[in-house]
């Protein structure tokens, strides 16, 4: 929060905000005892065009996942991406049956999905809210990190 783009990075945060609390991704809750939450980070990117010049200052809210453990706090994981081949097949049939193809950017960074299991968060720095210190973001059951 030092650096001379501030403005743009807290509005960045501000839109990442805004698309989780609209999504309804969590609700503030009091730690169910023997639960632990896990942390979150704001990481953060610059998005350039192609002739080099910024074109959007990006925040995402992202859980610390990785300090889970594979049998305790989650038993399996799947994250649907695309393989390179993938594409490419996609656009040669595109370019065969002379269709359109069209990109999308997903702006959030929590994916739809099924919770097993019962996930808690503490609040994303900046976003504590003030009365609720001490309650943790219980992540909706059709969201998941």
């Amino acid at each position: 929060m030092a650096s001379r783009d501030v403005a743009f990075w807290k509005e960045a945060i501000n839109d990442e905000m805004d698309s989780i609390m609209s999504n309804q991704t969590w609700e503030l809750i009091d730690l169910p005892p023997g639960s632990k939450p896990i942390r979150c980070k704001w990481v953060f990117r610059m998005k350039y065009h192609t002739d080099g010049m910024i074109q959007t200052f990006k925040a995402r809210l992202v859980a610390k996942g990785f300090k889970q453990r594979e049998g305790i706090d989650y038993f399996d994981t799947y994250a649907p991406v695309a393989r390179t081949t993938s594409i490419r097949i996609l656009f040669a049939l595109a370019s065969i049956h002379n269709l359109f193809v069209h990109q999308i950017d997903v702006k959030t960074a929590f994916l739809n999905g099924d919770l097993n299991e019962e996930v808690y968060m503490e609040q994303p720095e900046g976003f504590v809210l003030l009365g609720n210190e001490n309650k943790v973001c219980s992540l909706s059951n059709h969201y998941m990190v």
